[in-house]
């Protein structure tokens, strides 16, 4: 049997441990805390959003793809403060998704950057649709990232496994063909 861990990044509130949640197989595991009016002043929340508790740790979940592999998924938190962990569930990781939020592109600079520049794992940037709508076009939104044209943009609906699964489909698709010959592809040849 063989495992990969997939590393789901993002900002804050972009959807990651709903996403994890949605195609594991197992009951994901998370470190949720309730959010308090002490964090309000870290933890911008926009009007309308209904986000009551946060990711402090991470989110771990599994997904069996076939009879011989298994993708370990692990959500990073998305508030700065908690950044530092990233470097712990990157360790390992032989591909990542990031999700995107449109309403609030800025908070998915700093998990695209640490890919980019801090890291050699390969990863696929989701934009997540919220209530089921891309309200931006993919070019537009890869522009305004300023993705490198090698990095795939997909959209996902993180709330759906269907939808959830293509993305990590397209994750570890990505990750053969960028790490061709390497051991991380040699990991992921499923015969």
């Amino acid at each position: 049997m063989t495992s990969a861990k997939i590393v789901i990044a993002g900002g804050f509130g972009v959807g990651k441990t709903t996403c994890v949640a949605a195609i594991s197989e197992i009951a994901p595991i998370n470190t949720e805390a309730w959010m308090t009016a002490a964090s309000e002043p870290v933890d911008r929340m926009d009007p309308g959003i209904d986000k009551t508790t946060t990711t402090v740790a991470m989110d771990f979940g599994r997904l069996t793809i076939a009879d011989d592999l298994v993708l370990y998924l692990f959500g990073t938190p998305g508030q700065a403060r908690f950044w530092p962990m990233w470097d712990d569930l990157c360790r390992g990781a032989v591909g990542a998704l990031v999700l995107v939020d449109t309403r609030c592109l800025e908070t998915s600079f700093a998990a695209i950057n640490y890919l980019e520049q801090d890291s050699d794992v390969p990863f696929v940037v989701g934009v997540n649709l919220f209530d089921g709508i891309l309200t931006h076009n993919l070019d537009d939104v890869r522009e305004a990232l300023a993705l490198s044209p090698g990095v795939p943009l997909i959209t996902c609906d993180a709330r759906e496994s269907g939808s959830v699964a293509q993305a990590l489909l397209t994750v570890v698709t990505h990750t053969i063909q960028t790490t061709s010959g390497t051991p991380e592809s040699d990991a992921l040849a499923v015969g």
